[in-house]
This record gives C-alpha cells, sequence and structure tokens, in this order.
C-alpha cells in the first residue's frame, strides 16, 4: 500500500475495527497482512496475543 494510505482494520473476533494509516513499507512476516501500533492494536483487542485475525 501506498504510503498515507488509511485502512479500517477489523478484529473479526471482537467486531472491534480502527482507521490507521499506512506508514511503513512492511509486512516483513510471511502471512502477515498488515502490522499495526500499540495503541491500535489495543483498540482492536489484540494486545498480548502478539498476531491477531482481523
Amino acid at each position: 500500500m501506498p504510503f498515507g494510505t488509511r485502512l479500517r482494520v477489523t478484529n473479526v473476533d471482537t467486531g472491534s475495527s480502527v482507521t490507521v494509516r499506512v506508514n511503513d513499507g512492511g509486512p516483513f512476516v510471511p502471512g502477515q497482512v498488515v502490522d499495526v501500533s500499540y495503541a491500535a492494536a489495543k483498540t482492536l483487542g489484540m494486545v498480548g496475543g502478539g498476531i491477531g485475525q482481523a
């Protein structure tokens, strides 16, 4: 995704969603679609799990 693109990310397990802005050229982990900030992960209820299904 181009830098500055806004994405709506939803945790399918909880239904929580957040809008994030692309500011990195990743992903660098095979199979990982997007890496979110701690604040976004907290909003999505994904803190502590490491990787979530969104």
